[in-house]
């Protein structure tokens, strides 16, 4: 039983640990029983997404974005086709503005992007850096994580988490993130699976259930992962949780 994972970009965009969603991954799917098939993918390869069951794509520095969006833009279609089959996709950071309409930098230089979603991105020299305090639209969930960004995302019909802290696509907004079928997205780094343990037994469970409907799951063990989420959370939010 094996799950086949792309990493793509891991030479490029692999700031802030975001590796470590990884390597998360990895672990519970094995301690299930499945095999995790990880490849490690970059702009001198060549991209299969029908052979992929989960795409990864994480944060990188904006000259290093736009180096993979030259690449990944060639996949357009397969990307689209990718989606619209129930394959799961895990972004985070500013990998979430290659999916968008359009990129302009600080220089009022727009880039193409891939067109998947009709939201759009700008980029601020101003950067947001924060703490995050964010909540699932669909569980209501507590989400911990960290905000460092100078991308601005705008009219995204998809939002994935509700700001309860920190910014959402633009700081004015209470939306952030993106939920499309099985497409998950956000500018938040942490990493994001190591950081929310529930979020990520939900994950996993989707994940599996998507490509074994009759798997029977063992006990997934998040001891740590939850002691550190609560002991974050209690330091910092509980007062929230209290009114």
């Amino acid at each position: 039983m094996k799950i086949v994972i792309a990493y793509l970009y891991y030479d490029l965009l692999n700031l802030y640990g975001e590796s470590g969603n990884l390597k998360a991954l990895n672990f519970h799917l094995r301690s299930q029983g499945i095999e995790p098939v990880i490849k490690f993918l970059t702009i001198s390869d060549k991209l299969e997404f029908q052979n992929y069951d989960l795409i990864i794509i994480s944060a990188g520095t904006e000259q290093n974005q736009k180096l993979a969006l030259k690449h990944l833009i060639t996949y357009k279609k397969d990307i689209k086709i990718a989606i619209n089959a129930q394959k799961f996709f895990l972004i985070t950071g500013n990998a979430i503005d290659l999916f968008g309409r359009n990129i302009t930098d600080i220089n009022g230089n727009r880039y193409k992007a891939l067109n998947i979603f009709k939201y759009t991105v700008k980029e601020s020299k101003k950067r947001i850096v924060s703490d995050a305090l964010f909540i699932t639209k669909d569980t209501n969930d507590y989400i911990l994580g960290f905000q460092n960004q100078c991308s601005i995302l705008k009219n995204n019909k998809y939002p994935l988490f509700e700001v309860i802290h920190g910014f959402g696509s633009a700081p004015e907004e209470k939306e952030e993130g993106i939920h499309y079928k099985n497409f998950y997205g956000t500018y938040l780094i942490g990493p994001l699976l190591v950081r929310n343990p529930k979020f990520t037994i939900d994950f996993l469970n989707k994940l599996i259930i998507n490509l074994f409907p009759n798997f029977e799951f063992k006990k997934f063990d998040f001891h740590f992962e939850t002691e550190a989420y609560e002991s974050y959370f209690n330091l910092h939010y509980n007062h929230i949780s209290e009114n």
